[in-house]
């Protein structure tokens, strides 16, 4: 993997970068639409290239329940298994892992929990985990975490930041493909102190990356900004910065300019499956009844195939009706609209103009649409 810093916006820290992987080279900032089971819920491979993705995420945890890695090696790994010949990352499956608190355990060796399928007991350390991405093959894999819950006192906090710190130099050790990429995890809640800390140890540990993990746990916005502006600046200015889990319109604007260069989340899929799309004027609820004769696009400044061809009557009349179609289109929609969001936030950092773009975008943002 190498990356290259080829701007830095002179008024904010919003970065443009360029990120060589394997399967191809990714520009940054860029936003990852999230294919959880290996497939991003409700489009095809050949939508998502069609949109202009450029690298999707897999979730290892689920992966790991099913089908397996091993099946996925044998497929011939994770990108000939989905038909993807583009940029993959997985996460290390920590804040699913996370997330299952009441059927899991913590400890130095690794956590100890039960499926969420069928309830078998399962124990899975850092070397394990490495094993599994490494056969998923992804062109980047993230070292295995402790994700803080939100709150967490400053004790609890610096304990899961420790044993993160600890993974990671397993997860080092353990780590052989060499064509994919490790990247360390920043952890240490919403203490200051040990943010600063967690980015100065894993600097040091010369990752060629590294996440932010901890925020977007339902803290406020302001909350996660704080720590960013905190944070970057002792995170390596030549290494790419990725916040996880961070996928609305305003957050991506917001995250740009203090600094990150890669997001993900499944935040834009899920409102589109519930009836709810971005546009240029905020959050549409297209299911609503006061769709039900109107014949507009979802957005009238948008270019996507969706709004080219069909009118929010019909799509709020397939959403009642409960047809398939439903989902694929408010999905399509919403993770191009995403995607153009990042062309030309990147296009804004190389004209010299982002605060002036972003300034325009929450003109428009937010209002009634």
């Amino acid at each position: 993997m190498r990356f290259e810093l080829l701007k830095t916006d002179d008024r904010t820290a919003a970065r443009r970068g360029r990120l060589h992987l394997t399967h191809g080279v990714v520009e940054t900032p860029i936003f990852m639409p999230v294919g959880t089971q290996a497939t991003v819920k409700a489009m095809s491979p050949h939508e998502m290239a069609e949109i202009g993705t450029q690298i999707l995420l897999s979730n290892t945890y689920h992966l790991f329940l099913r089908p397996g890695h091993e099946i996925v090696r044998e497929a011939g790994g994770l990108h000939k298994f989905m038909c993807w010949n583009k940029p993959i990352l997985t996460d290390s499956g920590g804040f699913q892992v996370f997330s299952l608190a009441e059927i899991r355990k913590i400890r130095e060796e690794g956590v100890e929990f039960r499926s969420h399928i069928d309830g078998r007991r399962i124990f899975i350390s850092p070397e394990y985990d490495m094993e599994i991405q490494q056969a998923l093959g992804a062109d980047i894999a993230m070292a295995f975490d402790e994700c803080s819950p939100y709150p967490c006192d400053h004790a609890r906090a610096q304990a899961a930041m420790e044993r993160t710190h600890a993974w990671a130099k397993r997860c080092q050790l353990a780590h052989t493909r060499q064509d994919q990429a490790l990247f360390g995890i920043v952890q240490g809640a919403f203490y200051k102190d040990l943010r600063v800390e967690s980015a100065k140890t894993l600097a040091d540990m010369d990752f060629p990356g590294y996440g932010i993990g901890g925020l977007s746990v339902g803290e406020p916005k302001p909350l996660m900004y704080e720590m960013l502006e905190e944070l970057m600046p002792h995170m390596p200015e030549n290494k790419p910065r990725y916040l996880m889990r961070v996928g609305s319109p305003d957050c991506l604007l917001e995250g740009i300019e203090r600094g990150v260069d890669m997001f993900d989340c499944v935040l834009a899929t899920r409102i589109a499956r519930n009836g709810t799309v971005f546009t240029k004027n905020g959050r549409l609820v297209v299911r609503n009844n006061q769709y039900a004769r109107d014949f507009r696009p979802l957005d009238e400044s948008c270019d996507c195939y969706v709004c080219k061809n069909f009118s929010r009557a019909y799509i709020r009349h397939l959403i009642k009706a409960e047809e398939i179609l439903a989902a694929r289109l408010t999905s399509y929609h919403n993770l191009y609209f995403l995607i153009r969001l990042m062309d030309r936030a990147r296009e804004s950092i190389e004209q010299d103009r982002f605060p002036e773009f972003k300034h325009e975008f929450f003109e428009n943002y937010n209002q009634n649409p």
